[in-house]
């Protein structure tokens, strides 16, 4: 890393599981980080646990628009803009992608791509996020998953007595139920209470593995760190060669600057890095900022979810904290398939409104309470296979327009076929399945990929543009493929990846 030529040696713009875990993994290195966040600090309110305010009014969510480029309708998308990223929000799983996740597999509808890394090449980056995320698991339960340098650092959270009963009864069937990674302050004095309004809220606590409490706030406590909050980036402006990054024009409070420093990297989701590139277009790069190949804001992909309520009547489902198992019997080719399919696991417990409301909204209040007291619920995710066509673009008036065509659907519809054959095996005779839409984009990725070729891939193996020669892209832009794994992991440990290659080139 060289002496920046203006206040700092190092600018991230995002401050979510890319680069907040950069710039905590940065922060004793001698360089001077500055992080830019659109947003500001979550506020700590009684309105975290409400379901009514996050999920019914949407709270917290990003009040903006983007444009489905084939309809032209608008939705509102799925995004969060804080100090801690989309963190803030999520369901802290924290799988590790699977060995095969990184070689070319084939599946019903395509090949999904091999990564120029290697998992033993992440390895050792996902045991250290492991640590600094507090995920809680246990080894040798799947039998899908990877060899490790190490065991876990905090061990899995005990199921509760429903969810105990179910990993059993999945047991008796062949299945392999595992302990879910969960990322959770659940340590002997640690703040996590297990509540129910964990998945998809955020912690008034502070207890949820999130960027913002395991890297920002860290990392803040070096004096070579600040933190610019409430600022946008607007766009990149290049020097004279058009080789180098020489600024960030930024928005603050209506107030437009430039910021200067040696080396910038974007980490502000799939979608917004590739719009920044796209926003930061010159004489030098017409197209956009490093997309001689063309690639810059193609191959969208954010898994083919689902959810899948399965009632069981004779059963009541009195747990808390739901969210602790999951299985992969289904993920790799094998006995229940010639193809991949996916993972299924649980998600938090759900209320009477929400998906139950959705899925069935003729029942009555008092009878979605019912169902609710009575059921599992699922997430089934399926891999999403790039396609060059499903891409993030500008429309002329700059607004976001985004494509998305499922590429992998018929793998994904059998999947949840197959979920509901185990389910009705012990005991559940009632589901309510719903498949996402566009505006569901919580794992967005692919849209930056990196590769070994310049020709077909936007940035190199750390992440480096290959057009650029100070530029760099950390967050789930640069995935070739989504697996079927939660992204966050993996982000993470790139970052930590690409923080050791800064770090040793200075």
């Amino acid at each position: 890393m060289s002496d920046a030529p203006g206040s700092y040696d190092v600018i991230i713009i995002g401050s979510g599981a890319g680069g907040g875990t950069l710039a905590y993994a940065l922060r004793n290195s001698g360089a001077r980080i500055l992080l830019i966040e659109r947003g500001d600090f979550l506020p700590q309110e009684p309105e975290n646990w409400d379901e009514a305010a996050v999920i019914g009014q949407r709270r917290y969510q990003a009040d903006e628009v983007w444009f489905d480029a084939d309809t032209g309708r608008g939705f509102r998308p799925g995004v969060y803009y804080f100090v801690g990223g989309c963190t803030k929000m999520y369901g802290a799983a924290f799988p590790r992608f699977r060995r095969e996740d990184f070689l070319a597999l084939e599946h019903e509808e395509g090949v999904s791509p091999a990564w120029p890394i290697t998992y033993e090449d992440l390895e050792p980056y996902y045991a250290e996020a492991e640590r600094i995320y507090l995920v809680h698991g246990q080894a040798g339960e799947d039998p899908t998953e990877p060899p490790r340098s190490l065991p876990y650092p905090f061990p899995a959270l005990p199921h509760e007595p429903y969810m105990a009963d179910l990993a059993e009864r999945l047991r008796s069937q062949g299945f392999h139920p595992f302990a879910l990674p969960i990322g959770v302050d659940w340590r002997e004095g640690g703040r996590c209470i297990r509540c129910f309004t964990c998945d998809g809220f955020p912690c008034k606590l502070l207890a949820k593995g999130d960027a913002d409490v395991c890297c920002v706030r860290p990392a803040l406590a070096s004096p070579s760190v600040q933190l610019m909050a409430r600022t946008l980036a607007r766009r990149l402006l290049t020097d004279a060669t058009g080789r180098r990054v020489a600024g960030v024009e930024v928005e603050r409070d209506g107030v437009r600057s430039v910021l200067r420093a040696g080396i910038y990297v974007v980490s502000c989701g799939a979608v917004n890095s590739a719009v920044l590139l796209l926003r930061s277009a010159n004489d030098a790069h017409p197209n956009g900022l490093a997309n001689s190949s063309g690639q810059v804001g193609r191959n969208y992909m954010a898994h083919i979810n689902s959810t899948l309520i399965a009632v069981d009547p004779s059963r009541e489902n009195g747990d808390t904290f739901h969210k602790t198992l999951a299985v992969n019997d289904f993920y790799l080719p094998g006995a229940h398939s010639k193809y991949p399919m996916g993972n299924l696991q649980i998600m938090g417990k759900i209320q009477a409104s929400g998906y139950i409301a959705a899925g069935r909204p003729h029942l009555s209040l008092d009878e979605r309470r019912r169902m609710a007291r009575h059921s599992s619920d699922w997430w089934i995710m399926s891999e999403d296979l790039p396609d060059p066509e499903n891409r993030v673009t500008l429309g002329s008036d700059g607004s976001i327009r985004v494509r998305r065509k499922f590429k992998n659907e018929a793998a994904h519809h059998r999947l949840v076929h197959a979920a509901e054959e185990m389910l009705r095996a012990v005991g559940y005779r009632e589901f309510i399945h719903q498949l996402m839409p566009i505006e569901t984009n919580s794992h967005q990725c692919g849209t930056l990929r990196f590769g070994d070729d310049p020709a077909t891939s936007v940035l190199d193996p750390f992440c480096k543009a290959w057009d650029l020669d100070n530029l760099y892209v950390v967050d789930a832009s640069f995935f070739p493929s989504s697996a079927a794994m939660n992204p966050c992991l993996t982000i993470a440990a790139q970052a930590l990846r690409v923080a050791a290659h800064l770090a040793g080139s200075r």
